[in-house]
């Protein structure tokens, strides 16, 4: 057990979740990954409010959850269960790194996973969607929230952004979003106010690190 009270396969199981961002299957995390979730750790973990579990089809999914999410944040600080051979000492090894990297760059936990393959656009000086070269949809969001916002650094609802974005599919700015994430000067953050969200903001806004993210504020226009 880890300080945490957890095991190391439940650790890996919350590490698999923050990193896929979304629902997983029982049966993908056995094909993808090797690991057998039993149900004494699948109720664990949903009696700790760390998971939520559904039904789906013939097969149970999980997600990760907030309180999921800042647990695993706090597990970097602590002792992970040791597991003898070559997949432990590579854990230990990762986890060391990962706390190196928190503790120099200052990033938050949760933002490790959101990297993607998704370049980090210069800075944009325009007044409409239209001036920005269409392939750019990192460019394209600054400019409409340049466009939307009275001032740097105001937070701008994605339900109001998205409309802004031309023909850009949902998953390219879903991606894009998830990716000026790591750009300083740029936050995406969840409504704190749920009772003044809409149905269009829920659905407009982004999800990752097990949490969905309404609003978007960009430092420098």
């Amino acid at each position: 057990m880890s300080d945490s009270g957890l095991s190391f396969t439940e650790i890996t199981v919350l590490v698999l979740l923050a990193y896929e961002g979304e629902a997983i299957a029982n049966p993908d995390l056995s094909r993808r990954y090797g690991v057998t979730f039993r149900k004494e750790s699948r109720e664990k973990l949903n009696d700790l409010k760390l998971i939520e579990s559904r039904k789906q089809g013939r097969s149970l999914v999980h997600t990760l959850t907030d309180k999921g999410g800042k647990q695993l944040a706090a597990i970097t600080n602590t002792n992970v269960p040791t597991v003898r051979g070559a997949g432990g000492a590579m854990s230990l090894v990762l986890l060391s790194l990962v706390r190196r990297v928190l503790a120099q760059s200052g990033q938050k936990f949760n933002e490790l996973f959101l990297l993607e393959d998704v370049p980090v656009a210069p800075q944009v000086e325009a007044e409409t969607v239209e001036e920005v070269p269409a392939g750019d949809i990192t460019a394209r969001i600054r400019a409409a929230y340049a466009e939307l916002a009275d001032k740097p650094g105001e937070l701008i609802g994605l339900v109001r952004l998205r409309p802004l974005l031309g023909d850009a599919t949902r998953e390219e700015v879903d991606i894009a979003l998830k990716g000026m994430i790591r750009t300083p000067g740029v936050s995406i953050v969840p409504e704190s106010n749920r009772k003044v969200l809409t149905s269009e903001a829920r659905t407009a806004a982004v999800t990752f690190g097990g949490q969905e993210k309404h609003l978007i504020s960009i430092e420098a226009l």
